[in-house]
């Protein structure tokens, strides 16, 4: 039998801003915390570090690059749970500006990772949302500078109220294709490929928002965010931010109280409403 218990489920949750956010939520989230890695040991290792706080999340192994990881989390929610109630999508990645990778893999592997990746998750675990669900997906305000580095057009295509999920994602198919052929620019797209990957996952959730709004469940609320300049291994610790200070936006939107109104289908930073592009 299903426990109707609250759970939150946080990806990419082993270091770093994901870490910050399972501790905030183990301390003020009344309900099961899950830390999320693609590697059991260094998940455990981080649950660990954890329970030294006299705090205790929970451990699920998670790849968000491997369907049938993603199938068997559902799988286990469902059973356990009979639902989800918070899912923070975290989990990504970025190649560092001396990475001698050529920009066609970093187009692919950015946009696969942080863009399909990140959607496959979201349409596997979405049914399981319960009502006054809150799903946070982890954007960047790179993606803010990236679409202002498009060209018109493309501006105007990623920006269509009316942009359905497989247009989205004809989008950054084509941006991808044009990455490997060398013409991304010519094509109306941006010189970043981690920037670019970020544009797909907020503009993913402002059309989440509009199809989660016609469903019959109430009160799900979905939004993306940028955490800012963090200390992480992501940013080789030159951030600004501490992880607790970059995952206080991430929190505050996963909390967001029962009816809430705004901020929904927005781009948050710094827990401010973005004019996003």
């Amino acid at each position: 039998m299903a426990s109707s218990r609250k759970v939150a489920v946080v990806t990419g949750s082993n270091k770093g801003i994901g870490f910050a956010v399972v501790r905030a939520l183990c301390k003020s989230y009344e309900g099961d915390v899950f830390l999320t890695s693609r590697d059991e040991g260094r998940g455990q290792a981080a649950v660990a570090d954890l329970n030294k706080e006299g705090l205790q999340p929970k451990f699920h192994q998670l790849d968000i690059n491997d369907r049938s990881s993603v199938d068997q989390l559902k799988s286990f929610l469902q059973a356990t749970y009979g639902g989800l109630d918070v899912l923070v999508n975290n989990a990504g990645i970025a190649y560092k500006n001396a990475d001698p990778a050529p920009f066609a893999e970093q187009g692919e592997v950015s946009c696969k990772t942080n863009f399909w990746a990140t959607l496959d998750v979201c349409r596997v675990l979405f049914p399981l949302l319960r009502p006054h669900a809150r799903v946070v997906n982890v954007s960047s305000l790179v993606s803010q500078f990236a679409i202002t580095k498009c060209s018109p057009a493309v501006q105007g295509r990623f920006k269509d109220p009316s942009l359905t999920m497989d247009g989205l994602e004809k989008i950054m198919q084509e941006f991808v294709d044009a990455a490997k052929a060398g013409n991304h620019q010519d094509q109306g797209f941006p010189n970043t490929a981690y920037g670019t990957s970020k544009i797909g996952v907020t503009v993913m959730s402002f059309i989440q928002d509009r199809e989660i709004r016609k469903d019959l469940r109430e009160d799900i609320v979905i939004n993306a965010c940028c955490p800012g300049y963090v200390a992480t291994d992501m940013s080789s610790h030159k951030g600004t931010k501490t992880i607790d200070e970059g995952a206080d936006t991430l929190v505050y939107l996963a909390l967001l109280p029962p009816n809430t109104t705004s901020p929904k289908g927005n781009f948050v930073s710094d827990r401010t409403i973005q004019n996003w592009g």
